[in-house]
C-alpha cells in the first residue's frame, strides 16, 4: 500500500492552508496519545465502566459519579423512601469523584432511585450522568434511573454484518413506526417494520431517538441522557432482540447519535448537574444554543471527550450497534453553530470561527470507533462543505466514512417549488446531483425525515398536494396525480444513480406516505395521528401507493445486483431543448427523459459498443406507468459523427416516452 495523500496534495485549493491542517492534525495526534494505554485509544475509553451502577466482584452494587462542585451527594430510592440519610451518602474520593458501595439486598433488577446533589448554595434531585437505564413515571411524567440486571439477559445469536461500501439506507423512527394512533415499541418494529425493509432490499437500518428524551416531539434531538435507551419504545433486550433480527437478514444497524448538543433541563438532564453550568458545557451564551435552546458541549474539556468518547463505545458493546450518524455536525464545528452563513470558501474551514475543540473530538470518535469495530461505519450531517471532514485521519481529515449530499433534497424541493417542468435545466440537475469532492464519499437522498416535518412538504405532496386525498386511487383521472406518480420515480432514480457512495429514504417515502409528521404537542390537542405510518395504504390494487412501493424495490434490486455504486457516473448527453439526460455508470446506461409533453422516437447518442437490454423502467404498468416500451434489445450502429469527418461513432437509438426513465444494462 503506498503513502496516503495529504488532502492538500490532492486539492489545489487547500495548499494555501498545508500550515493549519497539519497543525490540526498534530494536535489530535497529541491527544490520542495522551488519552491512549498501551497504545490504544480504545483501552483508554472507558468512563462508562467506572462511573454508574456497577457489579462489583463480590457480588456488591457499586456506584460512581463525577461532579466537582458537589457538596454531598446521597442516592435516593424506593429502597429510602426517597429520603437523604447518611447511610446512602456517597464517599468523595478526589478529583470530583464519588463512590458508594452497598450489599446485594438494597437493590434489585427495578428498583427506582435519583441521586440528590448538594452544592454551594442550593441542591436538587437529579439522574446519574452515566445512566443506562430510566423509565418515565405516567402519571407525574418525571423520570427516574431504574436498576436493569434482568434474570435472563439477552444472548446474542447473530454476527454483526460485515463493511459497508456503499449503504442503502432506510432511515427510521421507532416510536412512529406502527399504524396505530400510539408510541410503537421495538418489538413491533422487528415483527411489522423490518420484514417490509428487508423485503425492499435495503441493507442499512438508521435509527432515530434511541438516547432518553424527556419531550417526545423533539424527534429524539433534545437527549438527556446519553447512555440510556429511550424506555418508551420498550426494554434493553427488546432493542437488543431488533438489532439482532437485523443482523439474521443481513441489514446493518446504524444510530443517529445526538452529541451536537443536550437538552436544556435539570431535573433529567446534565445542565446545572452539579451546581455548575460548565460541567460538561462552555460557560456563558456560548454554553447556550441560541436556536435550539439546548446546551452546548464543551469538546475542550477532557472530561467531555472521555464522556462523549465513552458513549460511542457502550452503543458498539452494549447494543451491537454498526455505525453512527452524527446529528448536527456543523453546529458542532463552528462557533457562530453555521446559523444564518453562507459558507463560500475554504477559509471559513480553517480560521478563528472553527472550535477547533470540537473538529478534535470528532477525529477521536471516528478512530476510537475503528477501533472499536472495524467495519463500523460513520456518516456526518454537515451543510457546511468542511474539506476533508470524510477524508481519512491519515490524510489530514476528520476520519467520516461518509458526509450526507444534504444539498440534493433542497434543490430538488427549489426546482419542484420555483420552476415549471419546461424550465428544468439537465445541467444543473447533473451538476448539483454529482458535485462531489473526489476524495470524499456521500450519501444521498431525494427527501430524509426534515422533508416530512410539519414546517415543510413531501416531494409527493408538493407534486400533488391536495389531489393526494382525492386522486390516488387507481381508477382517478388526474393529470396532477399521473405527473406526481412519474416524477417521484424520476427522482429517486436518477438520485440514486448519481450517488456518490450511498443513498438514503426515510420510512414510508418509498410509497409517497401521503400524511406530513407531527408528533403529539399542546398545537394539536397532543394527537398521535400524525406520528405515525399508513403502511396498508401500500397494499391494496386499487391505490397507488403500491405501485411506487414496487418501483422502489426494483429500483434498489437494480442497484444492488448492477453494483452501480462501485463506479463514478459518466455524462453521455445533456440536451436541454428535449430535456434529456443520459449518463453510463459501471455496465448501465440511465435515459431519463423530463419533457412533460413530448416523446423522442429513435433518440440518438454515442455509447459502448454492443448490445443492451431494458432492466429497469419507471413506465411499467407494474409501477403504475402507461407500458409504452416494448423492451426490445437495443444495438450500438456505427454512425458518421456531427463533425462530418470520417470518424464514426457506436450509436445507440432509443425511444424515450414523456416523463419517463430508462435503465439499460450492457450484455
Amino acid at each position: 500500500m503506498g503513502k496516503i495523500k495529504k488532502i492538500y496534495e490532492t486539492d489545489e485549493w487547500l495548499r494555501p492552508y498545508k500550515e493549519a491542517i497539519d497543525a490540526r492534525h498534530d494536535r489530535i495526534v497529541a491527544t490520542r496519545e495522551r488519552f491512549s494505554v498501551d497504545g490504544s485509544l480504545a483501552k483508554g475509553i472507558n468512563n462508562h465502566l467506572y462511573y454508574g451502577l456497577h457489579r462489583t466482584p463480590e457480588g456488591k452494587w457499586v456506584f460512581r459519579e463525577w461532579a466537582p462542585n458537589a457538596t454531598r451527594i446521597y442516592l435516593i430510592g424506593e429502597f429510602n423512601n426517597w429520603k437523604r440519610s447518611n447511610a446512602y451518602a456517597l464517599k468523595p474520593l478526589g478529583g470530583g469523584n464519588w463512590e458508594i458501595v452497598l450489599d446485594d439486598i438494597f437493590l434489585s433488577h427495578g428498583t427506582l432511585y435519583k441521586l440528590f446533589i448538594e452544592w454551594p448554595g442550593g441542591g436538587a434531585e437529579r439522574l446519574p450522568s452515566y445512566v443506562t437505564r430510566t423509565v418515565q413515571d405516567p402519571e407525574t411524567k418525571a423520570f427516574c434511573a431504574e436498576v436493569w440486571e434482568p434474570e435472563k439477559p439477552y444472548r446474542w445469536r447473530h454476527r454483526r454484518p460485515g463493511k459497508r461500501p456503499h449503504p442503502l439506507i432506510y432511515e427510521c423512527h421507532i416510536g412512529m413506526s406502527g399504524e396505530q394512533e400510539k408510541v410503537s415499541t421495538f418489538t413491533e418494529f422487528r415483527k411489522n417494520v423490518l420484514p417490509k425493509v428487508a423485503d425492499l432490499g435495503y441493507d442499512t437500518l438508521q435509527i432515530m431517538a434511541l438516547q432518553e428524551h424527556p419531550y417526545y416531539g423533539s424527534f429524539g434531538y433534545q437527549v438527556s441522557n446519553f447512555f440510556a435507551l429511550s424506555s418508551r419504545f420498550g426494554t434493553p433486550e427488546e432493542f437488543k432482540a431488533l438489532v439482532d433480527a437485523a443482523h439474521a437478514k443481513g441489514i446493518a444497524v446504524v444510530m443517529d447519535i445526538v452529541h451536537s448538543h443536550s437538552v436544556d433541563n435539570e431535573a433529567e438532564g446534565l445542565s446545572l448537574f452539579d451546581g455548575r453550568e460548565d460541567l460538561y458545557f462552555y460557560k456563558g451564551p456560548q454554553g447556550h444554543h441560541p436556536a435550539w435552546g439546548s446546551r452546548c458541549f464543551d469538546y475542550g474539556k477532557d472530561e467531555t471527550k472521555y464522556f462523549l468518547l465513552s458513549n460511542c463505545k457502550y452503543w458498539l458493546e452494549e447494543y451491537h450497534i454498526d455505525g453512527f450518524r452524527f446529528d448536527g455536525v456543523t453546529s458542532m464545528l463552528y462557533w457562530d453553530h453555521g446559523l444564518e452563513r453562507a459558507f463560500t470558501g475554504y477559509d471559513d474551514y480553517f480560521n478563528n470561527s472553527v472550535d477547533e475543540n470540537a473538529v478534535e473530538y470528532l477525529a477521536l470518535a471516528n478512530m476510537l470507533i475503528r477501533e472499536v469495530n472495524p467495519n463500523a461505519f460513520t456518516i456526518a450531517e454537515d451543510v457546511s462543505g468542511m474539506a476533508g471532514l470524510a477524508a481519512p485521519f491519515e490524510a489530514g481529515g476528520v476520519g467520516f466514512d461518509f458526509r450526507m449530499a444534504m444539498g440534493i433534497a433542497d434543490n430538488w424541493i427549489k426546482w419542484i417549488k420555483t420552476l415549471s417542468d419546461e424550465q428544468w435545466s439537465m445541467g444543473e440537475i447533473w451538476w448539483q446531483l454529482t458535485n462531489k469532492r473526489s476524495d470524499e464519499k456521500t450519501i444521498s437522498y431525494a427527501e430524509c425525515h426534515d422533508q416530512a416535518m410539519v414546517g415543510d412538504k413531501t416531494i409527493i405532496f408538493r407534486l400533488m398536494d391536495a389531489q393526494m386525498y382525492t386522486s390516488m386511487n387507481k381508477d382517478s383521472q388526474s393529470p396532477v396525480v399521473d405527473r406526481g406518480i412519474a416524477l417521484h420515480k424520476m427522482i429517486r432514480l436518477v438520485t440514486l444513480a448519481t450517488a456518490g457512495d450511498g443513498y438514503l429514504n426515510f420510512m414510508g417515502n418509498e410509497f409517497g406516505h401521503p400524511e406530513w409528521i407531527d408528533f403529539p404537542r399542546e398545537g394539536n390537542g397532543w394527537s398521535y395521528k400524525y406520528a405515525r405510518r399508513q403502511w396498508s395504504l401500500a397494499e391494496p390494487d386499487y391505490l397507488r401507493y403500491k405501485y411506487l412501493r414496487n418501483f422502489d424495490k426494483a429500483m434498489i434490486g437494480m442497484a444492488k445486483s448492477e453494483g452501480i455504486l462501485d463506479e463514478a457516473p459518466e455524462l453521455l448527453v445533456q440536451d436541454e431543448q428535449k430535456k434529456i439526460l443520459i449518463f453510463r455508470r459501471k455496465n448501465c446506461i440511465f435515459a431519463a427523459n423530463f419533457n412533460p409533453t413530448e416523446s423522442f422516437v429513435d433518440y440518438g447518442f454515442a455509447a459502448p459498443q454492443g448490445k443492451w437490454v431494458d432492466i429497469l423502467t419507471t413506465d411499467e404498468p407494474e409501477f403504475d406507468g402507461f407500458g409504452r416500451l416494448s423492451h426490445d434489445a437495443h444495438f450500438t450502429v456505427p454512425q458518421k459523427n456531427a463533425n462530418g469527418n470520417d470518424r464514426y461513432d457506436d450509436t445507440l437509438y432509443l425511444y424515450l416516452p414523456s416523463r419517463c426513465a430508462v435503465v439499460l444494462e450492457k450484455r
